[in-house]
């Protein structure tokens, strides 16, 4: 599977970097190595006919016809193999991407040259008195969350990830003839292993299942990583660093959901929530052991050259009275080092808080902080390098991560709460489900007792209507424990658009409810609220639902300088752009004039996990792009330009919200739409993909409904058709309303908000095939809904070109147009391999084998574009 005849799939493709190409097509050459191997010589000719004929459909020399006829003729069991061969294919050119930015980050990152987008960037941009002075209230909150756009297997991820780290090996410089030899063996076996790896889970994720692959990203990526972001703005921020007290603090705090988030998951249970909070406390217990013990074998330092302060020998002294057989072998091992002793007499503690020792545990992280800082305290008297370097970052790493790793939220839906608040005023005999809100909350409580009201206290109310919605909470609260009930900070989450524009008024009928004054009192006037990014965009459309966005953070931000409030907005932004994705950075300049200052919050979902958090130099430059974008965006400067380009594109915004809102529900609310776009996609079959604990559908809804549909699977099935309508379907109606061309270039120009919304939409429709989506829409029988959504397909991409001034999509972003490029064609070998088993799914009397085996076609198709497409969800 070598990638030939790249440069001419188009005139306007970007020349492939020489190191990317040449990953790119080692890993295709081996991959058809282990084909030829394993399925024969003829599979491997079938991979390349069908691989060869998509890139000449992409040059017009093939008609699309001939290449369903060649699907058509192949046995089921050989359509499998093929859709195997790309979908593999995919996995390795992702990897090969992958490493090929890490190279490019590690070369702009050359000494005397500040990187854009960087901490050292805003340092510089902002100056230090005034980024100081944000740092002091500076807050990044990522809260993951278990989505299921993930659609790889967590083997194939690990087998993927082996075979990075053997493609490192491959290419790492000065190595020998017979090094290179046993290195690309090494790399053919991992190829290897990855093609016999089951694409498709054999069994549903439960909830637990999700929490543990979620420590991975952890393991491999976060602990290491977030002490370098702080390194990095310490060193930004004043020359010496190392070897000084640090002036950055940290600011970082994750949450997450998985585990915690029960809104239409029934198998989210309260004891599910009891162990999500065990397994992420042990993952992180486990790695503060480590990296203390690591560092204390490595802290040699004699007593003669760095002795021990007064108060680190008083508190050995104290230890070793108390325990002896734990403080005396560490003396008698590392004699003279009295700050080996100690951190190793820590490591120790930390292990026992582990496995629940509770005479030599720690109580708290704050009792584990005081031990660390007690050695550096005293390091820094004779050797400030050993104090302020990787001893720092130890104390970075407690101070973000504590004893439970990340926050623990829990959300439930409003109407749940409602009916449980109902049969407990009744008085009689409780529900299963009212039993289950109850346990929940004490099991909130049994986690503040254990690891403090920051391991678990946000209660997030799905569908939030009214204040009653969040005083239900603290109602329940009362009958599950009464006087003893935890702390809570109940969020309301908006989530409609009528929902964003009443959000004003709940949040001010919020002020009445006693405990939410008492959480305001005692957090200095702290309060966060939610907004709903995926449901408000299949609701509206995704024109409509950024703009009612914006005004909604407009409006809760003069809302909050109204009463007073320290407000904190939490935005629940999925991967794909139908659900808010696209680039997190310019998201956050993109937002409402002092809506950010200093604080934002955002959901990390499904694949978007793993794509941002599998590697920590990709991590390090994610998170410190954000917080870039953060400390701009809390700059006055940054925020009065942005409100004056809000105030003079106001009217033209609303023309384009109005029309793209008309345009789109006139589709998706007219008479036999769901049912069309049930048959014209998979959206039936993704649910047998097991990609998630989570069902695809809120409560017990028509089979049909697309109010009951949530927006994961149903931006996932539009990707699947290559039509990506959640992402800009309606926009082009919405630009047509605006008789001024002069105008929307004009905000295009000015307003980041504008500028983000059509870029994202450059990029959906970049991904947007039309005449493979054509073949999708008309399966359907429904002529007129696919003229329909064809004719917007070429109103938006005509005139989103017109508005931006470029000839082609993705004209001015050059690596994610050959990213896009790259994969297209063998993207639609898997979409015919697709259409293919719909097609026979849709329209033919089958036996119940023969449904089967083109089930397995099309799941693995569809694995397959979501690897290809990458932002699915």
């Amino acid at each position: 599977m070598i990638d030939q005849g790249l440069e001419h799939r188009s005139a306007a493709v970007t020349e492939m970097p020489p190191e990317l190409r040449h990953d790119v097509r080692l890993l295709g050459k081996l991959l058809g190595e282990v084909i030829a191997e394993q399925g024969g010589d003829d599979l491997l000719a079938d991979v390349e006919r069908l691989r060869k004929a998509v890139i000449a459909a992409r040059r017009g020399e093939v008609s699309a016809d001939v290449i369903t006829e060649m699907v058509a003729g192949w046995e089921i069991e050989r359509a499998v193999e093929v859709a195997r061969a790309f979908t593999c294919y995919f996995h390795l050119a992702n990897l090969a991407e992958e490493h090929y930015r890490i190279r490019t980050l590690r070369e702009r990152d050359t000494e005397g040259r500040v990187q854009r987008e960087s901490l050292a960037h805003a340092v510089q941009e902002l100056g230090r008195e005034r980024v100081e002075e944000l740092l002091r209230g500076l807050e990044l909150h990522p809260v993951l969350t278990a989505h299921p756009t993930e659609a790889r297997r967590r083997a194939v991820v690990t087998a993927i990830q082996r075979v990075s780290g053997q493609l490192t090996e491959y290419n790492a410089p000065g190595r020998g003839a017979s090094e290179r030899a046993e290195s690309r063996r090494r790399l053919l076996e991992e190829i290897d292993l990855l093609w016999r790896t089951a694409q498709l889970r054999s069994t549903k994720l439960d909830p637990l299942d999700e929490v543990r692959t979620a420590m991975a990203a952890f393991d491999e990526t976060l602990f290491r990583m977030v002490p370098q972001i702080y390194r990095s703005l310490d060193a930004a921020l004043a020359a010496g660093t190392g070897t000084r007290p640090p002036q950055a603090r940290p600011f970082i705090r994750y949450g997450s959901w998985i585990g915690g988030d029960r809104d239409g998951n029934p198998n989210v249970t309260a004891r599910v929530t009891r162990e999500a909070v065990q397994i992420q406390s042990e993952h992180v217990l486990s790695a503060l052991e480590a990296a203390c013990t690591r560092i204390a074998r490595t802290l040699t330092a004699s007593a003669q050259f760095a002795p021990a302060s007064p108060e680190l020998g008083t508190a050995l002294a104290v230890a070793v009275d108390a325990h002896p057989e734990v403080v005396s072998v560490l003396a008698t091992r590392s004699p003279k080092e009295p700050h080996r002793q100690w951190l190793l007499f820590v490591a120790a503690r930390i292990a026992a808080t582990s496995r629940r020792d509770l005479d030599l545990a720690y109580r708290s992280p704050e009792d584990l902080l005081a031990d660390l800082r007690l050695a550096q305290e005293s390091l820094a008297a004779h050797a400030p390098r050993q104090a302020y370097g990787e001893l720092q970052h130890l104390v970075w790493q407690v101070e973000t991560f504590g004893f439970h790793l990340a926050e623990l939220e829990v959300r439930q839906h409003s109407q749940v709460h409602a009916a449980a608040l109902e049969e407990c005023r009744a008085g009689g005999e409780l529900s299963e489900r009212t039993e289950e809100v109850l346990a929940t909350i004490r099991v909130i409580s049994w986690i503040q007792e254990r690891f403090g009201a920051a391991a678990c206290s946000r209660y997030v109310v799905s569908f939030t209507r009214s204040a009653d919605d969040v005083a239900a909470v603290y109602e329940l609260a009362r009958h599950a424990l009464g006087s003893r009930a935890p702390v809570l900070d109940v969020v309301p989450l908006f989530e409609s658009g009528q929902d964003l524009e009443n959000a004003p008024r709940v949040l001010t009928g919020m002020l009445e409810i006693p405990q939410v004054r008492e959480r305001l009192e005692a957090t200095g006037r702290r309060m966060e609220v939610m907004l709903g990014y995926s449901d408000s965009a299949k609701e509206l459309g995704p024109a409509a639902a950024t703009l009612r966005l914006y005004e909604a953070q407009e409006a809760l931000t003069a809302w909050a300088a109204e009463h007073r409030v320290r407000l904190r907005l939490f935005h629940g932004r999925g991967g794909a752009l139908g659900r808010g994705g696209g680039p997190a950075n310019r998201a956050v300049l993109a937002q409402a004039p002092g809506s950010v200052a200093g604080r934002f919050k955002v959901t990390e979902q499904g694949e978007v996990i793993f794509a941002r958090y599998g590697h920590t130099a990709i991590a390090r430059r994610h998170i410190e792009q954000v917080t870039n974008a953060v400390l701009l965006a809390s700059s006055p400067t940054v925020g009065e330009r942005t409100a004056a380009a809000a105030e003079r594109f106001r009217d033209l915004a609303r023309q384009v919200a109005s029309a793209s809102e008309r345009a789109y529900r006139a589709l998706t609310e007219a008479p036999g739409f769901a049912e069309w776009f049930a048959l014209v996609s998979p959206l039936e079959e993704i649910g047998s993909l097991r990609l998630g604990s989570r069902p695809a559908r809120r409560g017990l809804g028509a089979p049909r409904s697309l109010d009951d549909l949530r927006a994961i699977p149903w931006v996932f099935a539009w990707a699947q058709t290559r039509v990506n309508l959640p992402g800009w379907y309606g926009l082009g109606t919405g630009l047509a309303a605006v008789s001024s061309l002069d105008e929307l270039r004009a905000a295009y120009a000015e307003w980041p908000l504008f500028n983000a919304m059509l870029d994202n939409a450059e990029m959906s429709l970049a991904k947007t095939d039309r005449s493979i989506a054509k073949r999708y829409l008309a399966l359907g029988g429904r002529d007129d809904f696919a003229r329909q959504v064809l004719e917007e397909y070429d109103r938006t991409r005509n005139l989103v070109l017109q508005v931006t001034g470029h000839s082609r999509l993705l004209e001015n972003r050059k690596v994610l147009s050959r990213a896009v490029q790259l994969r297209d064609p063998y993207v639609d070998a898997l979409s015919h391999l697709q259409l293919r088993a719909l097609r026979s799914l849709r329209t033919e009397d089958l036996s119940e084998r023969e449904r089967e085996r083109l089930s397995t076609l099309l799941l693995l198709s569809v694995n397959g574009v979501a690897a290809g497409l990458q932002n699915t969800g």
